[in-house]
């Protein structure tokens, strides 16, 4: 009997070369997770061993849970939006302080096919990757993926939060 693969072949590939890559540093990570669902946690959870190197993985879809379970505050979300770069910011902030991971990566975006605007179109996604101990700037990005279908902007989404994870 083989098994059948959960994931697509590129997320899977690339979530063991993440595991394997932190597992050689010895890091620990955590995820903040909204337009992606969780498929980020999924994929590294479909690997052997990630044990190792995922330590926990927030889903925070709504406004409420980004400010509850992550301590975004309102005043982020009011002023910027859920999908922006201070938001996934703050939202991987949280993550970390609330993990014993060493590193923590946080998506929002703007999944489709309804919710965009002139600003922030279907299709853009905010990154942000905060590292424990890093005194520096904060690191974020925003891409803006072909609006294609949903599942195709949730899993471009997925593959640059798997890329952010690796050392």
């Amino acid at each position: 009997m083989t098994l059948e693969a959960l994931l697509p072949d590129d997320i899977a590939t690339l979530a063991k070369r993440v595991v394997e890559e932190n597992i050689a540093i010895g890091r620990k990570v955590a995820l903040a997770e909204s337009c992606t669902g969780g498929l980020v946690a999924a994929a590294l959870t479909e690997v052997p061993g990630s044990s190792a190197v995922f330590d926990r993985g927030f889903v925070t879809y709504s406004n409420e849970a980004k400010m509850e379970s992550l301590g975004v505050p309102l005043e982020i979300i009011e002023t910027f939006g859920a999908v922006s770069i201070a938001c996934a910011w703050a939202m991987a902030k949280g993550a970390l302080e609330k993990s014993h991971a060493d590193l923590a990566i946080a998506i929002s975006g703007v999944a489709g096919p309804s919710g965009g605007s002139d600003l922030k179109p279907v299709g853009t996604v905010v990154f942000s990757r905060v590292c424990r101990g890093n005194k520096g700037e904060p690191e974020g990005e925003l891409k803006r993926f072909e609006p294609t279908s949903r599942a195709d902007i949730r899993r471009q989404a997925t593959i640059c939060a798997l890329e952010l994870l690796l050392p």
